[in-house]
């Protein structure tokens, strides 16, 4: 059953690649007193996650910060290397931390995961947004497949 409005953001501990190496962080540490908007790719370097959905979020930071968010997160079930390399590419520098879910724990606890073994990716994460204040979900948008618009950063910042 998927997560909605009302809820809490489940506990999890990620791994992610920093400047530091390979370090934990885990999800109170994300959310607990912040607003955080939080979107999902179905993949890193992907078409439409590449051309539209985590540019738009890294064009607009300044803009979700004015309207008081406290952290952006780009979550994919992907391995922190790929997650490292696709924020590099992409200019990504503190404005959006990118989470990598690389065995869709996460994602599957929010029950928003999806099978996307015929196109040869495996178990995936639906693309999605959703807004979490102290870690409460205040607004949540996933998208039917195939389509890219309730999750855009336009979108989500219309809700703001």
């Amino acid at each position: 059953m998927a997560i909605s409005v009302g809820d809490t953001i489940p506990s999890a501990t990620f791994k992610h690649l920093t400047d530091n190496g390979m370090q934990e962080i885990g999800t109170d540490e994300i959310f607990k007193g912040k607003k955080v908007v939080m979107f999902s790719v179905p993949g890193a370097f992907t078409p439409t996650c590449s051309a539209k959905h985590l540019p738009g979020f890294v064009q607009y930071a300044d803009a979700l910060k004015a309207k008081g968010v406290d952290t952006i997160v780009c979550l994919a079930v992907n391995d922190p290397f790929v997650m490292r390399a696709w924020g590099e590419k992409n200019n990504v520098a503190d404005k959006v931390l990118m989470l990598p879910d690389g065995n869709a724990t996460f994602t599957k606890a929010l029950g928003l995961t999806m099978d996307a073994s015929g196109h040869g990716l495996g178990t995936r994460g639906q693309r999605f947004a959703l807004v979490a204040e102290d870690g409460k979900i205040t607004h949540l948008a996933v998208e039917e497949p195939g389509k890219f618009e309730v999750s855009s950063v336009e979108a989500v910042l219309a809700t703001l």
